[in-house]
């Protein structure tokens, strides 16, 4: 049994960016610092940060007035923004750029007198957050009967926004289904898609077409994950999602002589190594990566947490 490791996996620059902000938060300021949610969804980030001080809060009436106060990646309401405000709370906003983005152009279509339609999963922080980010007629589609049913007149004007951790694959059906019901709509180019969402799911993709089985690291509350695992079984693969390489059984892989891992945006690197070294005690010899798009993208840290020159 060999092992094969897709390229790129796990941490995108978002993730980075919003752990980052936790860490240099607590070493400047010293603990504790309050986190609105998971900072990303992923357990084994949340436990570290947790031990190093910073303190997870489902709500912010659960942190004392004035505290530091961290917005996870996945954005907020701007009921939430005015809630911090009005408590007099020392905000960090971990928004993911590309998350502000998709509120920047939501807010600009809804200020134009365009119906919204959001694309994305409901009930995720990320699209509660868009949701309540935008002002005006804003609807929430997953799919393309949902698309069906729009209650917006047919000759308005509307327009399109997507929940980040969707691919271009992911929305092109529904995006057709919007442009065939409506006459005027507009909406981001695929440029705009989350370059981490997509890269990701064209690597397993390939992963899935070289190997009987594909492990993909990542929580079980993770979308982007959650994905992967679907695309790799779309494909033709016994695909599993796994937390950790504790949840890795010998069963998953029984037969296989290529195993495939890779890694959802909010996982660890360190998870996937222990998969690997678990693998290799079940019997796999080679390791190797397979040939794929080298990420460079990197966002900058909010000003006052930027190291001094």
């Amino acid at each position: 049994m060999r092992i094969l490791l897709a390229e790129p996996r796990g941490f995108c620059a978002g993730v980075v960016r919003a752990i980052e902000i936790v860490e240099r938060a607590l070493a400047i300021h010293g603990a504790p610092v309050y986190v609105r949610h998971e900072i990303v969804h992923n357990r084994h980030v949340v436990e570290d940060l947790r031990a190093k001080g910073a303190v997870f809060v489902n709500e912010l009436d659960e942190v004392p007035p004035g505290a530091l106060t961290i917005f996870s990646a996945h954005g907020v309401a701007r009921a939430v923004e005015r809630d911090a405000t009005e408590r007099g709370l020392d905000v960090l906003d971990a928004t993911c750029p590309l998350v502000t983005k998709v509120h920047v152009e939501g807010r600009r279509y809804a200020k134009e007198g365009r119906a919204v339609i959001l694309i994305g999963h409901d009930g995720h922080p990320e699209v509660e957050g868009t949701l309540g980010q935008i002002d005006g007629e804003v609807h929430l589609v997953a799919d393309v009967a949902d698309v069906a049913a729009l209650p917006i007149p047919l000759d308005a004007r509307v327009s399109y926004v997507t929940q980040t951790t969707l691919s271009v694959d992911d929305t092109k059906d529904v995006i057709e289904a919007i442009k065939a019901r409506f006459a005027d709509v507009v909406g981001p180019g695929t440029r705009d898609i989350c370059y981490a969402t997509q890269n990701r799911q064209t690597a397993v993709r390939d992963l899935a077409k070289e190997c009987d089985v594909v492990l993909v690291v990542g929580a079980a509350n993770s979308s982007n994950s959650n994905r992967l695992r679907e695309i790799a079984e779309e494909c033709g693969a016994r695909a599993y999602l796994i937390a950790d390489a504790g949840a890795l059984t010998h069963a998953m892989v029984k037969g296989a002589t290529a195993v495939g891992v890779t890694a959802g945006a909010s996982a660890p690197e360190r998870l996937v190594e222990e998969v690997v070294a678990t693998l290799r005690a079940l019997g796999a010899a080679d390791v190797s990566a397979l040939p794929g798009i080298t990420e460079d993208v990197t966002f900058r840290l909010p000003t006052r947490l930027q190291p001094a020159e």
